[in-house]
């Protein structure tokens, strides 16, 4: 295990704006301009709460992953433009009060974009509310799909079903239309085409390795001369439903890369969701990190760098 988890960042740098797990901070970098630092934190979260036990060196692999597909995105024959600018913390041009220690391996410098008040989803597989609502419906966001399909079963093609973006709780399933009416039908046109060519590529990739890449939401924004970027994260654990590939199409749903054992706990502790949440045990701690590592080595092809 590397260094101890990190739970919170209070940096020289004006007040942050806090996520469920990551530390935003406007920085003018004489390195790079006007920028935003995003530090990945330890800190995990179930039900629409942030759980009391960081889980170590998670921020590190969300990191990892999304700095692999960002860089992997924007080569080849249709490059994806994004945000991310650097990971090295010596590069960034921070004040020299700041500790860059606890920043290592967890921190990202991104051009600051107005970003599009949606969550673009993009489904492969049938999991997660898209389940829940094909069950009732026949339908997952509205889109009509063939009866038959089996939990966790391949869709006939993937479908794009985006969300409104919640400061709080959980985001809410829309029609494309209501996107489109939202910010117009071309940007709405523009963004399903996009977010469905990085989950094709993504999941093309990561068949390769014996993984599924059964769903995704992608974040995009704008630069100020209008140009549509690729922000926050990308295609990790935490934003990605990842199986392996030999669990998949078995008539159930399987676990995923992700903090399935925390959220199989929480369940099981007779916590009732409305109050405070109990402490995580060592050992649900231990196998979620584990599995947050696996996820790391088959995408990236290693761990963080200083983790094992």
């Amino acid at each position: 295990m590397s260094t101890a988890a990190v739970t919170t960042t209070n940096l020289p740098l004006g007040p942050p704006v806090r996520g469920k797990v990551r530390d935003c901070y406007r920085f003018a970098s004489p390195t790079f301009g006007d920028a935003l630092l995003i530090v990945s934190t330890d800190r995990i979260s179930a039900f629409d709460w942030i759980l009391p036990t960081p889980i170590p060196d998670k921020g590190k692999v969300l990191t990892a992953i999304s700095s692999f597909w960002f860089d992997l995105l924007a080569r080849g024959p249709r490059p994806v433009a994004h945000h991310l600018l650097s990971t090295d913390v010596d590069a960034m041009g921070l004040p020299a009060d700041v500790d860059r220690e606890p920043l290592r391996g967890r921190t990202m410098l991104v051009k600051r974009a107005a970003v599009i008040p949606f969550e673009c989803v993009v489904r492969g597989w049938l999991a997660g509310s898209g389940l829940a609502e094909y069950r009732r419906a026949g339908t997952v966001c509205g889109v009509s799909l063939p009866a038959g399909l089996a939990p966790g079963g391949r869709l006939p093609e993937p479908i794009f079903t985006p969300a409104t973006k919640a400061a709080s709780g959980h985001d809410e399933n829309v029609s494309f239309d209501v996107m489109a009416e939202a910010i117009g039908p071309a940007l709405a046109a523009e963004l399903r085409e996009k977010s469905l060519a990085v989950y094709a590529r993504g999941a093309e990739y990561a068949a390769a390795r014996g993984i599924v890449l059964a769903d995704t939401k992608f974040e995009w924004g704008r630069l100020p001369d209008g140009t549509l970027i690729l922000v926050d994260e990308v295609l990790t654990p935490d934003s990605s439903r990842f199986w392996p590939a030999a669990a998949a199409g078995t008539g159930r749903v399987p676990d995923s890369f992700d903090k399935q054992f925390v959220r199989d706990w929480l369940e099981a502790s007779g916590w009732d969701k409305a109050s405070p949440p109990p402490e995580l045990p060592a050992d649900i701690v231990a196998k979620t990190r584990a599995k947050y590592l696996e996820a790391c080595r088959l995408i990236t092809g290693g761990p963080p760098a200083g983790v094992s």
